[in-house]
């Protein structure tokens, strides 16, 4: 990977995309040293990942987020209303690692991560910024940008109206707009970048060069996917 200089000047931005205004929340120069994670990555053992995911999963080291710990309280406290604290689901370094003509069906749409409001996505990019960032989608038919429990049953017969009349979607990592999904925004890739969502929110990762994938030499798309359920 592409040596980059570790960060160490913090900002914060929120941003709020489409209809409903779910806050995403960027933290600039997240880690003190980013460059540690990297090397930790290398030297993890990688396995599949889940079935929205388009690469592989190792086991991450949550305890660095203890040093933004009072950030990620203040955070979480006043843009998501954890207002009794956040467990750990989960922490991984993830790798993006298959090719277009790979991916499943799932895997070239718009995802979400969970039904439920109270689970919350940290993604923290350690590659740099033409690995691609994230968008965010409504979904056309149903005018969706969350996928709640109570919206799941027409959300996916929606969906599977759409693959009946349509046929399913090509085998490309999905970028832009469609007939079907609507780019409501995006967050750019930055080297040691945060950024806090909650997972029900339809997103997809902004692969930019698919055709890179594997190659001796490419940067790859190296992020922590960190998951919490926050406490209300």
């Amino acid at each position: 990977m592409t040596s980059t200089r570790s960060e160490t000047y913090v900002s914060v931005s929120i941003k709020r995309f489409g209809n409903e205004g779910e806050p995403i929340v960027i933290i600039d120069g997240f880690y003190s040293d980013p460059d540690a994670l990297v090397r930790q990555s290398a030297a993890s053992i990688f396995g599949p990942a889940g079935r929205h995911y388009p690469g592989q999963r190792a086991s991450a080291p949550s305890a660095y987020l203890a040093e933004r710990m009072s950030l990620l309280k203040d955070l979480l406290t006043d843009v998501f209303e954890a207002g009794k604290g956040a467990a750990l689901v989960e922490c991984n370094f993830s790798v993006v690692t298959t090719r277009p003509e790979a991916l499943t069906p799932i895997q070239r749409l718009p995802h979400f991560d969970s039904t439920d409001k109270s689970y919350l996505a940290l993604l923290h990019y350690l590659c740099p910024a033409d690995a691609g960032g994230t968008s965010f989608y409504r979904h056309c038919a149903t005018g969706y940008e969350t996928v709640t429990e109570d919206r799941l049953q027409p959300y996916t017969a929606s969906l599977q109206a759409e693959a009946t009349r349509d046929g399913l979607p090509p085998a490309a990592y999905f970028s832009g707009s469609t007939h079907h999904f609507e780019r409501i925004g995006s967050v750019e890739a930055a080297f040691n970048r945060m950024v806090i969502y909650r997972g029900y929110r339809l997103h997809s990762g902004d692969v930019l060069k698919p055709e890179q994938i594997g190659q001796p030499g490419a940067d790859p798309r190296l992020t922590v996917n960190t998951f919490l359920k926050v406490r209300t």
